[in-house]
């Protein structure tokens, strides 16, 4: 385990369920969990205390729950990466936390691989969590669409493009073979455009385009 490993921590009420995935995490060499809580008032003093990177918060749990904590996070300074669990396909609770700000949610039977993946992803902000996934609970929950920003317009021809692929979900390498560009140049672009539209990371541009109609 390095000193630059990820720093994780677990929100969920079921002591079984974090014991398992406490398991799992640490024995990444690139993953450390350091801290967990059995429920969101805990869990908000947890992650404030341990400031990690990425906090697996659970949507449902006694005190406070997973949306109203994962609220409260969001409005820290510097707040981590959250990926919300759920033990629903389609869960409206799941698709009004990422809305406000979460960076994704798994279901709690995902395989452990896919588990871990998400984290490393979350993290890097590379990619969208389960794009088609995401995709889908944003359709199921849809809002009304506002029209967008005047940032929008701040972007070029050639940024509008490449949004479009990163609002459908694609990674640096998928929307990098479509353009035929480089995947430093795709980076580049995303980072501009996250910049323009003051998003945070590639869900919250799924949000957005979703938000103003824009795919």
């Amino acid at each position: 385990m390095t000193d630059e490993a990820i720093r994780v921590v677990l929100v969920d009420d079921q002591a079984l369920f974090r014991a398992g995935i406490r398991m799992m995490v640490d024995s990444q060499p690139d993953l450390r969990v350091v801290g967990e809580a059995g429920d969101g008032r805990e869990g908000v003093g947890v992650v404030r205390r341990a400031r990690p990177d990425v906090v697996l918060m659970d949507i449902r749990m006694p005190v406070l729950d997973g949306i109203a904590a994962t609220t409260e996070l969001l409005g820290d300074p510097d707040p981590p990466r959250i990926i919300m669990l759920t033990t629903f396909d389609l869960d409206e609770a799941a698709a009004r936390a990422i809305r406000q700000g979460a960076s994704g949610f798994l279901l709690k039977d995902a395989e452990p691989e896919f588990l871990l993946a998400a984290i490393r992803t979350v993290h890097a902000g590379s990619a969208v969590i389960a794009a088609a996934a995401t995709q889908e609970l944003f359709a199921a929950f849809p809002t009304a669409a506002a029209p967008p920003p005047p940032s929008w317009g701040t972007l070029t021809d050639r940024e509008r493009e490449i949004f479009v692929h990163a609002a459908r979900g694609l990674s640096n390498a998928e929307i990098a073979a479509a353009e035929f560009l480089s995947e430093a140049t795709v980076k580049t672009h995303v980072s501009r455009i996250l910049a323009k539209l003051s998003l945070r990371d590639r869900v919250q541009l799924v949000v957005f385009a979703h938000r103003h109609g824009l795919v």
